[in-house]
């Protein structure tokens, strides 16, 4: 039997009657669209970070785009981030004029190497926007003392980071705001698109529920400030209503998943992640690293297991984004690991059955290297 990095049949499979009740309960509420399971779950995943508002919206692309345009950027200003991402973390920045700046990452964790931010920061630079990558955060302590000494805004991108903690304090609640993303495979993850911005500033809210609703303050009133429809879906709204409850949960179930690897696969010569002091890591992708990482993942194929790579093109290498001017070697860490790393199948419901089949075979193959 396949397998694959992430599948969210087993979880359905368990959560099936809960996940069809939330879609009966919208189906037969009378209201489709920005009802009572938007406000629901806005308040609720609020209060899960402490925070005064979240607003929803219809992905988390969206969440970051929104998120920028609510702290003010726009075209001409530069935002701060980085190569190792996701391709929507650096297309949201482009969506709203802005420039992406980018910085390297650190060698041991692949996040944001904050000793290169204070360089990178221009009279045009507008925010920096950290992204806690594959499921532990970024050290929030210098950029936010960047932030203030400069009279930045901060967005962490949290898309990956559902639970984690920094010091004690959840990530989405070290900036001026948070995008989350809810695609299916998230730590907290919907079943189909979604996404959220959590601040507890006011001026901020309230600008991000205009932008999701066409700059519209209300329903069918005048437009302030023309923008598009980003709302979030009632049925997703329901559903991670109901998934936010076992959010901890969820987080347990990867935790104990990486503790299976560490210890099946910790003498093997294949480096495995590590959370940094003072962090909690979710294990949104469980990112492993070898030097012939090619060969590693295509031997596994015979395994009947197959593996993605987060992310094998670098952000400032792509075709879309040569206009920026990065040149082959300005990101010297961020394109070594590029040809380097690569997932292990990782989700709570992963069995262990499938667990020992891993480890088993990553052995095997290593061994024969």
């Amino acid at each position: 039997m396949t397998t694959r990095v992430w599948d969210y049949l087993p979880e359905y499979e368990k959560e099936r009657e809960e996940i069809l009740a939330a879609v009966d309960s919208v189906f037969s509420s009378g209201q489709l669209v920005l009802g009572k399971s938007v406000r629901g779950f806005e308040e609720e995943f609020a209060a899960y970070h402490g925070a005064a508002h979240c607003v929803g919206v219809d992905n988390g692309t969206n969440a970051v785009k929104l998120g920028l345009q609510a702290l003010g950027v726009g075209p001409g200003d530069e935002v701060v981030t980085v190569s190792n991402t996701a391709a929507p973390t650096v297309v949201a920045i482009d969506s709203t004029g802005a420039t992406p700046v980018f910085v390297d990452v650190r060698e041991d964790d692949f996040l944001m190497d904050t000793d290169q931010v204070a360089a990178a920061i221009t009279d045009r630079t507008k925010c920096l926007l950290p992204v806690h990558l594959y499921g532990q955060c970024v050290d929030m302590a210098p950029l936010r003392a960047l932030a203030e000494r400069h009279g930045l805004a901060v967005l962490e991108d949290c898309a990956q980071a559902h639970g984690a903690r920094h010091h004690g304090a959840l990530a989405g609640t070290m900036g001026d705001a948070a995008a989350f993303s809810f695609y299916p495979t998230k730590v907290l993850g919907a079943y189909g698109d979604g996404g959220a911005v959590v601040t507890s500033r006011d001026e901020v809210e309230a600008k991000l529920r205009r932008l999701r609703y066409y700059g519209m303050e209300k329903q069918y009133f005048t437009v302030e400030t023309p923008a598009h429809n980003s709302r979030l879906d009632e049925v997703h709204a329901e559903i991670l209503r109901r998934k936010l409850t076992r959010l901890d949960a969820y987080v347990e179930g990867r935790e104990r998943v990486a503790a299976r690897y560490e210890e099946g696969l910790g003498d093997t010569g294949l480096v495995l992640p590590r959370a940094n002091e003072g962090n909690t890591h979710v294990h949104y992708v469980y990112v492993v690293r070898h030097p012939r990482r090619d060969e590693v993942i295509e031997a596994l194929k015979a395994y009947d297991i197959h593996l993605n790579i987060s992310y094998p093109w670098p952000v400032h290498t792509m075709t879309g984004f040569a206009g920026l001017g990065w040149s082959e070697g300005s990101l010297p860490v961020t394109e070594r690991l590029a040809g380097e790393i690569f997932s292990l199948p990782m989700y709570p419901s992963l069995s262990e059955d499938d667990q020992d089949k891993v480890i088993s075979a990553v052995r095997e193959v290593l061994a024969a290297l």
